[in-house]
């Protein structure tokens, strides 16, 4: 029970905020138009229950008249029934879609605002796979949340309205062993011990269905996963020969599939051979309930078929969770999934302004970047970097080395203020924009023009200044291809994505730029061009570098290096002429 109310407060916490959105009055009122015709459709129900005692008592008595008038009767209820059934699924898919764009732009602004996607990593992504609870598991969790919810409303008013009727048809003696015993309503209550029962036996066959299917759901994501990343690095593997690997990498994935699979054709045969066998038995007990009176002639034929539509219905009623239990463990699968990626999102954001934390301050008036006693810390807590009194002056470019492995990638991410782990202020100028350039430059899929100007909106940047630039970063094949969609991480090598990203900062005009060994798979030459290209194109610039090479020095006015000093590598100024290569 503890676990059932948890769950309704998980599902009205994640389905609430959408009726209370900017959107809420077209869900609402798509929502009571469901409802209504679900109410609806039950007081269709209960008319068909008791135009079934008139039509079979016209049959019995051999009454033309009456039978024709029934049969029409008949066919208005069942065009009204129709009717509404078509138009109920057609609102419901339409209020399905609304809710899903609404959760789909809030989850994905919670996951890629601030970094948080960055910082969910770094944590060890508790939430895997958040492209698949995002795209996936946000549908089912709407369709489901619809679907056992107008079926539980459905389900409880159908009770309400028929447990009238049953009772109404219990109050002639029941015959048990040739005895007359006088239970009020007895009907009703056989009804509720068998579908009590039907539930109970339900839930301990499936139970285990819950836990399966959110391992199934995380298998398939992982398995998917893994072949967009061999896809995306397909070169890698090509070179290396390691095809075969990937397979029994790939092949390990699945047998995880496969094996959870099993589990659940398992877990599934048992509860169907249960929820076959509870129907089929429901279809005749309750006219094995009501025979003893029916051979006694205490009721005709119509109230016979009468007594057992009704008590089929408060049956079913009754037993809702026995027929929808396969929907129901992949329901709360869904709502375990959307909840963990909920409450990781909420993590990776506090992570951001947990204390201690490294703290990004923008000041007005400021000119240059200051490092205040910033202690770089691994998500784990592992001291790495140290740097105090620090300031990064404009127009005085800084070359930045360090042996492999000392943080210096690390204290680029704290500067750009996207790593929280540590403590200190990294203050920067407010008016100020500062651009990191990676290793391996991001080029979304798309046109190449709005690759090179990403993360500007396309069109922002005129086509004949992309081209010009591209002439000069040593690209000229690639002007006339702007238009063209692709895949540009794939397509082009790395030293041709370093000279577009080059392209890119050039267009976006920082005041500070971070580049973070970004021309390191071009060669010197190459390297010296691109490096001259931007400091004549961004004059006001200011150049942070990452690099091991002796001839970027010409290009930087000062030096620093990491050094290691107890258990971080501390950030100190050298010489520049004295500096080893």
């Amino acid at each position: 029970m503890t676990g059932f109310v948890s769950t309704l407060a998980t599902i009205w916490r994640l389905a609430l905020p959408y009726f209370r959105s900017d959107d809420r009055w077209p869900g609402r009122a798509l929502l009571a138009a469901v409802v209504a015709i679900e109410l609806t459709v039950v007081a269709i129900t209960v008319l068909l229950n008791t135009w079934n005692a008139r039509f079979f008592n016209a049959l019995q008595d051999r009454n033309w008249d009456s039978f024709v008038a029934e049969l029409l009767y008949f066919c208005v209820l069942a065009a009204a029934f129709i009717g509404l059934r078509v138009y109920q699924l057609y609102l419901n898919q339409w209020l399905q879609i609304r809710w899903r764009r609404w959760m789909t732009a809030g989850y994905l602004g919670h996951w890629l605002g601030d970094g948080n996607h960055y910082r969910m990593q770094l944590l060890g992504d508790a939430a895997d796979n958040p492209d698949q609870r995002i795209a996936d598991d946000i549908r089912m969790f709407i369709e489901l949340t619809l679907l056992m919810g107008i079926g539980l409303l459905g389900a409880a008013v159908s009770f309400l309205s028929f447990v009238v009727i049953l009772w109404s048809l219990s109050t002639g003696p029941v015959i048990l062993f040739g005895i007359d015993w006088a239970i009020p309503g007895y009907l009703v209550w056989v009804a509720v011990i068998y579908s009590v029962l039907g539930t109970w036996l339900t839930h301990l066959i499936g139970r285990p269905l819950i836990r399966l299917n959110f391992n199934q759901q995380r298998y398939e994501a992982d398995f998917r996963f893994n072949l967009v990343r061999m896809r995306e690095n397909s070169e890698q593997v090509a070179l290396l020969a390691g095809e075969a690997a990937e397979r029994r990498r790939l092949l390990d994935r699945f047998n995880a599939v496969v094996d959870n699979w099993f589990a659940i054709m398992s877990r599934q045969k048992r509860l169907t051979f249960f929820t076959n066998g509870f129907n089929q038995v429901s279809t005749v007990f309750p006219f094995v309930v009501m025979s003893p009176a029916y051979f006694a002639g205490q009721i005709q034929l119509g109230g016979l078929t009468q007594t057992a539509s009704a008590f089929g219905t408060v049956q079913a009623a009754l037993s809702f969770f026995v027929d929808a239990y396969v929907r129901f463990a992949e329901w709360r699968a869904v709502i375990e999934r959307l909840d963990g990626f909920e409450a990781a999102t909420v993590a990776a954001r506090e992570v951001a302004t947990a204390q201690p934390a490294i703290t990004l301050a923008p000041r007005e008036g400021a000119s240059a970047v200051r490092l205040a006693n910033l202690a770089v810390d691994l998500p784990q807590g592992t001291p790495l970097v140290a740097a105090d009194g620090i300031a990064i002056m404009p127009h005085a470019h800084v070359l930045v080395t360090g042996t492999s492995g000392a943080g210096k990638s690390t204290l680029f991410r704290a500067i750009a203020g996207i790593w929280p782990f540590g403590s200190g202020v990294v203050e920067a100028p407010a008016d100020k924009r500062v651009m990191a350039l990676p290793q391996r430059p991001y080029l979304p899929i798309g046109s190449l023009a709005a690759a090179v100007s990403y993360p500007a909106a396309p069109g922002t940047f005129a086509p004949e200044r992309i081209r010009e630039l591209l002439a000069a970063v040593g690209l000229p094949r690639l002007a006339h291809r702007l238009a063209e969609d692709a895949h540009w991480n794939r397509m082009l090598s790395l030293g041709e994505q370093q000279r577009l990203g080059v392209v890119r900062a050039i267009l976006h005009a920082p005041d500070f730029l971070l580049l973070d060994e970004a021309t390191a798979s071009l060669d010197e030459p190459s390297e010296a061009v691109l490096y001259w290209l931007i400091q004549e194109r961004l004059p006001s610039a200011t150049l942070v570098s990452i690099g091991h090479r002796s001839t970027l020095r010409a290009f930087h006015a000062r030096h620093f290096t990491l050094e290691r000093d107890g258990d971080r590598h501390r950030l100190r100024e050298v010489e520049l002429a004295a500096a080893a290569p």
